[in-house]
């Protein structure tokens, strides 16, 4: 993926030309202004993902500091990292956290902070912050935003649901299977 990307940005502004003259002529100066528009919005995003990264990284480390987590650092920051994959972020936080509390820990209670902190910050990063720092600056009310990042785990459940139908109507009568 990295050498896919380096490749790609450093013959960016060759593809764009190569698109660019595909681009019918009477519609070329609306679809360049689109484009240009989709570029802003998408240099928006970007900048309110890295925000939101610095921000859930910090709180990370902060929180799981506080809950006497001696790899707090290296964990929060990538926990708040992986925030940029909508529940990535979540899964590897929890995963890194809880192992390392159960290391450390003697009791189940200082897990269970841990257990908090991370909670915390995926209430925090999914209701607000990011929210407020990518929906704004694309032009999304936050509760936009808030729908978006529910969409992912909804679509998952919806396929689920939909394989597990077609598997039943293959093997049923309507089909005409035996």
């Amino acid at each position: 993926m990295p050498v896919v990307f380096f490749y790609l940005l450093r013959d960016w502004h060759v593809r764009v030309a190569r698109v660019d003259q595909l681009v019918p002529r009477q519609v070329h100066e609306k679809v360049r202004t689109i484009a240009r528009e989709v570029d802003a919005v998408l240099a928006e995003w970007l900048r309110g993902q890295m925000l939101v990264i610095a921000l859930m990284s910090v709180y990370y480390v902060v929180a799981l500091s506080l809950t006497g987590l001696k790899v707090a650092l290296p964990i929060g920051i990538i926990t708040g990292l992986a925030v940029i994959v909508p529940y990535v972020g979540i899964v590897v936080g929890l995963a890194l956290a809880t192992a390392a509390a159960a290391v450390q820990f003697e009791s189940l209670s200082g897990v269970l902070w841990v257990w908090l902190a991370i909670g915390i910050g995926q209430a925090l990063e999914g209701m607000v912050v990011t929210p407020r720092l990518v929906g704004e600056r694309i032009g999304l009310h936050p509760v936009v935003v808030i729908f978006v990042l529910l969409a992912l785990p909804a679509s998952a459940a919806l396929l689920v649901g939909l394989r597990h139908l077609r598997v039943a109507y293959m093997a049923g009568p309507l089909y005409g299977r035996s």
